[in-house]
C-alpha cells in the first residue's frame, strides 16, 4: 500500500470516529452548505408557499438566509423557529459547535467553546444552552430487563459559606438526588438510560419515576434500597443485589450498568464542569443521557443531533 497523500488526509478504518475534522470541513466548507443542509433537513418534500398554497421551487438570496418562491417572490427563512433564530453567529460556527459537542464521551464546556470557535463566551454559553436543548429525554419508555439506582449530585457542606449550610457541623452533605434508570440492551442493540432530578429517594417519589418510565411486566433490577419495596405490587418483576453483604453480582442481577452511567457522569462533571448547580442539573443530565443513548447511532452522534433540529410551530 502507498503512503497517505499529506494533501488529502482520510479517516482511518479502524477509528471509532464517524466523521473525522477533515469530513467535517469538506462537506460544511461555509456557510452556504449548512444552510442547504438545513433546508434539505426541513423541507424534504420542498419548500411550500403560502401564497401559491402549494411547494414551488424556491432560490436561494445573494447574501441572506432565506429563500424567495420563482412564483410570487415570497420570502422563506430557514432559520425561523430554529435554534438559530435571532443569531448572528456564523452558521458553521453553529455546525462546528455541535460537531465538537458530539465529539468527545465526557462533554465540553462553554469556555472550551468559546477558545475553539472564536466567539464570546456569553455567545458560545448561549449556544451552549440552545444547543444542549435538542438533547432530551421525555419521549423514552423502557420494558424488557431494566436496572435503577439513586445517585448523589453536589459536594460537602464544609466548603460551604457557614450561612448556607442546611445542617449543623462542617462534615455533613446535602446532595441532590437523580433516579436513574438503564434499560439493558436487547436483539443486538445496546441500552439505554433516563436520568432525572428528583424529590429524594422516598418510596412515593422513586415509585412515580418507575410508573412512568417502565412499562407493566418488565423486569427490574435494584439494590436493597426500601423505596423499591412496592415494585412487586405494581405488577413488575423484581430482584434485589445485597450490596450491604458484598455482592455486586448474582447471576442477571446487579446495577453495574446504570452505575457505571453514574461514573461517566461524575468524572465528566468533575473533570469538565468542575461543578453544576442544582438549577441547571437536569440541563447537565439530558446531555450525558442523550450521548450514552446515541453512542451508537447511524451516521453518528452529530448526525443524530442535526436531525433533532425543528421549527418550532408559530404561535397564532
Amino acid at each position: 500500500m502507498g503512503k497517505t497523500n499529506r494533501n488529502d488526509p482520510i479517516r482511518c478504518g479502524s477509528s471509532e470516529s464517524t466523521m473525522s475534522l477533515m469530513e467535517f470541513e469538506r462537506r460544511y466548507p461555509d456557510d452556504a452548505a449548512c444552510l442547504d443542509e438545513l433546508v434539505g433537513m426541513l423541507y424534504p418534500d420542498g419548500i411550500h408557499c403560502p401564497k401559491c398554497v402549494k411547494i414551488t421551487k424556491h432560490h436561494r438570496m445573494k447574501a441572506r438566509t432565506a429563500y424567495s418562491c420563482q412564483f410570487c417572490g415570497h420570502m422563506e427563512y430557514p432559520l425561523a423557529g430554529t435554534i438559530f433564530e435571532g443569531s448572528s453567529t456564523s452558521l458553521k460556527l453553529w455546525f462546528y459547535a455541535m460537531y465538537l459537542m458530539t465529539s468527545t464521551r465526557g462533554g465540553i464546556s462553554a469556555k472550551r467553546l468559546e477558545r475553539e470557535v472564536g466567539v464570546s463566551y456569553p455567545t458560545a454559553w448561549r449556544m451552549f444552552n440552545k444547543i444542549r436543548s435538542l438533547m432530551d429525554q421525555s419521549d423514552l419508555l423502557f420494558d424488557g430487563t431494566v436496572e435503577m439506582d439513586e445517585g448523589y449530585f453536589g459536594g460537602k457542606d464544609k466548603w460551604k459559606h457557614e450561612s448556607k449550610r442546611p445542617h449543623a457541623g462542617r462534615g455533613t452533605v446535602s446532595k441532590t438526588t437523580v433516579v436513574g434508570i438503564a434499560q439493558r440492551g436487547k436483539s443486538g442493540a445496546k441500552g439505554k438510560v433516563i436520568a432525572r432530578v428528583a424529590d429524594g429517594s422516598g418510596a412515593e417519589t422513586l415509585m412515580s419515576h418507575v410508573t412512568s418510565r417502565i412499562l407493566p411486566k418488565a423486569t427490574v433490577y435494584t439494590d436493597e434500597h426500601h423505596g423499591y419495596s412496592g415494585l412487586r405490587s405494581r405488577g413488575y418483576f423484581h430482584d434485589r443485589v445485597q450490596h450491604s453483604a458484598q455482592v455486586y453480582v448474582s447471576g442477571n442481577v446487579h446495577t453495574n450498568t446504570i452505575e457505571g452511567f453514574w461514573a461517566t457522569v461524575k468524572r465528566g462533571i468533575g473533570g469538565t464542569y468542575h461543578s453544576v448547580s442544582t438549577k441547571h442539573l437536569q440541563s447537565y443530565l439530558d446531555e450525558y443521557a442523550w450521548r450514552y443513548n446515541n453512542r451508537d447511532a447511524e451516521g453518528g452522534m452529530f448526525t443524530a443531533l442535526l436531525a433533532l433540529i425543528a421549527k418550532r410551530p408559530k404561535v397564532a
